[in-house]
């Protein structure tokens, strides 16, 4: 259904973006002549007045939370039954297209726009307003830097009276899901701090700490599998930072920061470059000393300046004592030096004491350098690629355990990590050819595939480090091979119409080739087989082909007369024909054989053709008494009247005992054929097997009706034959 070009006094004018529940338009209104943008909720939810609730209720949320990182809501509105929502335009990317082209953030800028979502949070979380759905594409990166959190149409105030979802309803993304709300468990705004905590790692390590093929998978993730390490992933991240991440990311609630002010104070620490102490149990009750932090509702420039303040100036008191010791310096080293050209005598000048180097390899840059300089030397540390952990010391020059001068200078050598080369850019690559790539440099490779739509199979679809980063030769490549779509399941069309198979397998995106052939048990039209077979996985686009039924073929009917009844019935259904038997008295012709058939033979017939077969019987003789008088008047009885036509009830399984008894309460008449025909099933051993005419045909009263008892023989067992 197309959107109407205006509601009210706002004109569309261009599509922006599609939510999952409503499109998002960039407007302009003609009251205020300024833009904004118009949420328009979905018809089909339209109708439904839940959804229209959940919408009224998030402009009402949201409209009352004024903060300079939330998307501010303007009006909401209803106009011939589209809904809608105004609010403010925001000229500028999403987190998430941001992520897209460059994968991962530097650990600094991660931190910032945490900072401004925790304010954000923090606001909401006063006015007793939960998001639910925080994700990179609710947060919006203005033109000017600012960071703007938009999209509370998923909050839930924490009004119980006014609830519009059951508790344990689940409402977001699963992959920014918090573990309770995985569980269906009411979400509070420690949720909040978990989903932006999964936001927070996936810009530092360019990848979410959970995916999975469903979002099943993902959210019994959330809930059950340890997070990896950011560091693991970007080794060059600070472990200050890495200490908040782990920390929002908790399975527990109650060992999540208490509450996005928290949350944000630690990050507002990282950024000053002070060292966040994680609370102590034992300091429960104790009041938390504030830093000269920025408030909530500071404008984030303002933050940026509390941030990044100049330094207060120190006290010029130092500066001056400082400089008059320098000076006396000066003037004691002029008249050392002109006594030693006036005075041709011994130096007296006492040589510097040698000390011995210690042995400081193996240790921490911190604990060597404090070693080092206890000793009495001075140090200058140099950083170098190596095997060894990284910020240990590797050597140092003097070498351990030589004599250098008291306060001279050490070379100490800190271990950097291993040397780190660029990692190939493999996507579109074929499996083999990326792998014969990344190993070639020296990379381990590890391989997850996935479904997709848009790479085709066997194709890189992603890869992790991304191509162009830097890492560690010998550590592990991730690379994400494309399994293809989701498989079609072919459905069964045996049966159905052409027309009605053809639709029902192109509607699923599969080709149809259709193909004819004459059959005499499946009627015109109808699809007698299809290949693949039904059930079978096959790609979109692949082809299935239907085979059509083109009818029965006429052909000529043989000759039946002179053979047993039973086996010209068992001929007749063999060729397709419904065979019918009438008995007549014949002195010429054994009893039981047929004396003729109806049509006769040589006549063109085609399948489900009905055939009567005239079987013969022995005469029956009647004695008259001689005429010598006139017979006596006698009475004869009344004329009693012909059996009506009965319908042939199905006789397979019965015994025919109770078949008799069942024809001849309609007035049809039974008879066995001799012979009996083989059967797999041991329950129709002795029972009736076969019959003619078939159920359901209508026959005139006083009908045979041809039955065939079943004869079962065990299979021969091989292996017992065998041996």
């Amino acid at each position: 259904m197309e959107q109407p070009y205006s509601l009210g006094r706002y004109d569309l004018v261009s599509y922006i973006a599609r939510g999952g529940m409503a499109d998002v338009f960039e407007a302009a209104d003609r009251t205020l002549d300024r833009r904004v943008a118009v949420k328009i909720l979905h018809q089909r939810y339209a109708d439904a007045d839940t959804f229209v609730a959940r919408f009224r209720k998030e402009a009402q949320a949201a409209a009352n939370l004024s903060h300079p990182n939330i998307v501010s809501i303007y009006d909401w509105g209803e106009e011939n039954g589209t809904y809608f929502i105004v609010m403010e335009l925001v000229r500028g990317r999403s987190l998430r297209d941001v992520l897209h082209s460059e994968a991962r953030l530097l650990p600094r800028r991660a931190a910032e726009i945490a900072t401004e979502v925790a304010s954000a949070l923090e606001v909401a979380h006063r006015s007793r307003v939960i998001h639910r759905d925080i994700k990179p594409g609710n947060i919006l990166l203005a033109a000017d830097g600012t960071v703007k959190v938009t999209d509370f149409g998923v909050a839930r105030v924490w009004d119980d009276s006014q609830e519009l979802t059951k508790d344990g309803a689940v409402i977001g993304t699963a992959t920014y899901f918090s573990p309770e709300q995985a569980q269906g468990e009411p979400a509070d705004e420690r949720s909040d701090i978990y989903s932006l905590g999964v936001v927070l790692y996936e810009m530092l390590t360019g990848r979410p700490p959970f995916t999975g093929e469903t979002s099943v998978s993902v959210a019994y993730q959330h809930v059950t599998a340890g997070v990896r390490p950011p560091t693991r992933t970007n080794p060059d991240l600070p472990p200050e930072l890495e200490e908040i991440v782990m920390r929002c990311l908790e399975k527990n609630p109650a060992r999540r920061y208490r509450s996005a002010a928290d949350l944000r104070r630690d990050l507002l620490l990282f950024l000053q470059g002070r060292t966040a102490r994680r609370p102590d149990p034992a300091d429960a009750g104790q009041p938390v000393r504030r830093h000269d932090l920025p408030p909530p509702t500071a404008p984030p420039d303002e933050v940026y300046r509390r941030v990044h303040a100049t330094p207060r100036q120190p006290s010029q008191l130092p500066f001056i004592i400082t400089s008059i010791a320098l000076a006396a310096g000066v003037v004691f080293g002029i008249y050392v030096l002109l006594n030693s050209f006036s005075t041709p005598t011994t130096s007296s000048t006492v040589p510097a004491q040698a000390i011995t180097v210690p042995d400081v390899v193996g240790q921490t840059e911190d604990e060597a350098r404090q070693a080092l300089q206890e000793a009495g030397f001075r140090v200058t540390p140099v950083a170098e690629a190596s095997g060894a952990e990284a910020g240990t010391v590797i050597r140092t020059d003097p070498a351990a355990g030589e004599e250098a001068a008291d306060s001279s200078f050490i070379t100490m050598v800190v271990s950097g990590g291993p040397a780190q080369i660029q990692v190939p850019t493999v996507i579109g690559s074929t499996r083999e050819r990326a792998v014969a790539a990344l190993e070639g440099q020296g990379f381990a490779v590890e391989i997850r595939s996935v479904r997709d739509e848009t790479t085709g199979e066997g194709l890189v679809a992603d890869q992790l480090p991304p191509g162009g980063t830097r890492a560690v030769r010998g550590s592990t490549v991730e690379l994400v091979v494309s399994a293809g779509p989701d498989p079609i399941e072919i459905p069964t069309v045996v049966g159905l119409t052409q027309d009605r198979a053809r639709g029902r397998l192109e509607g699923l995106g599969l080709e149809v080739e259709t193909v004819t052939e004459p059959s005499n048990e499946v009627e015109q039209g109808l699809v007698i087989r299809q290949t693949p077979s039904p059930g079978s996985d096959v790609n979109p686009g692949w082809s299935v082909q239907i085979v059509v039924s083109e009818g029965s073929e006429p052909f000529e009917l043989e000759d039946l007369s002179g053979r047993p009844a039973a086996e010209a019935a068992s001929r007749l259904e063999e060729l397709g024909l419904e065979a019918a038997i009438q008995q007549e008295p014949s002195s010429e012709i054994e009893p039981g054989l047929v004396i003729r058939s109806d049509p006769p033979g040589g006549t063109t017939v085609q399948a489900r053709d009905r055939v009567t077969l005239i079987e013969a019987v022995e005469p029956t003789e009647t004695t008259l008494p001689p005429t010598t008088a006139a017979p006596p008047e006698t009475t004869l009885p009344p004329t009693t009247a012909a059996p009506p036509p009965a319908v042939v009830p199905d006789l397979t399984g019965a015994d025919p005992a109770e078949a008799e008894a069942n024809l001849t309460a309609i007035g049809l008449i039974l008879e066995v054929a001799g012979s009996r025909v083989a059967v797999d099933d041991p329950a129709l051993h002795g029972r009736i097997a076969r019959q003619t005419p078939q159920p359901g045909a209508e026959v005139e009263g006083g009908e045979i009706i041809l039955v065939v008892l079943g004869e079962y023989a065990p299979p021969v067992d091989e292996t017992t034959e065998e041996q």
